[in-house]
């Protein structure tokens, strides 16, 4: 059985007060959803979640938002944080079930401070290159929405995706703040590093892991 089509995920997260409804009706007013001005984060296919709840255990005074297409992964999300102690509300955390091309949408013009991408789909087929997260196409969509300095940090166990996204960030003129082909060897790019489920199953094979963090 494949994970996105787990049987009652659809009601659960229909019913889940974490994650938003109708989420255009909330477009410049995500402060309001929190109720406070904090910078928001938010990781574009969070699959389980592992990355942005330590992120936002770690960083209560950052808002942060997880984006996820499937519910049946959003599920396991879901029910992980459930399983969190009480002191471990996390107030600041909240969710989306939708596509990411649908950002611009959701989102108004300088509301988002930071945006993650980790070990996003690498969609290999070259006429879906449009598909991929850190495609040129994708960071027009960011574009719309970052704050003027605001970032994008993308992660990859995928030396092909890593390349590419190097690639589409030049062709779209954002700059290059940060790169590193072995993050866990990287002393600078590493600090303060939280690992995605899937960056401890990659790094635990042996397999080097990319970084980059651009601008505009």
């Amino acid at each position: 059985m494949r994970l996105r089509n787990i049987p009652g995920a659809d009601e659960v997260i229909r019913n889940c007060d974490w994650v938003i409804k109708e989420p255009a009706d909330k477009k410049g007013k995500w402060n309001t959803v929190f109720g406070n001005e904090n910078p928001i984060h938010i990781e574009v296919g969070m699959g389980k979640g592992q990355f942005i709840t330590e992120m936002a255990k770690r960083n209560p005074q950052i808002n942060y938002i997880g984006i996820e297409r499937y519910t049946s992964v959003l599920l396991r999300a879901v029910q992980k944080r459930e399983q969190l102690p009480t002191e471990e509300a996390l107030p600041n955390l909240l969710y989306l079930c939708i596509d990411a091309s649908e950002l611009p949408e959701i989102f108004a013009k300088d509301e988002v401070a930071k945006i993650y991408l980790n070990f996003s789909d690498p969609w290999p087929k070259d006429r879906h290159a449009r598909r991929r997260l850190p495609s040129k196409e994708f960071l027009a969509r960011y574009d719309q929405i970052l704050v003027p300095d605001g970032k994008v940090e993308f992660k990859t166990d995928n030396c092909g995706l890593f390349d590419f996204a190097l690639e589409q960030r030049e062709i779209a003129g954002w700059n290059l703040d940060g790169c590193t082909f072995d993050l866990h060897h990287d002393e600078n790019m590493n600090e303060g590093n939280v690992m995605t489920e899937y960056e401890e199953k990659f790094s635990s094979m042996g397999n080097p892991i990319y970084k980059m963090i651009i601008s505009r």
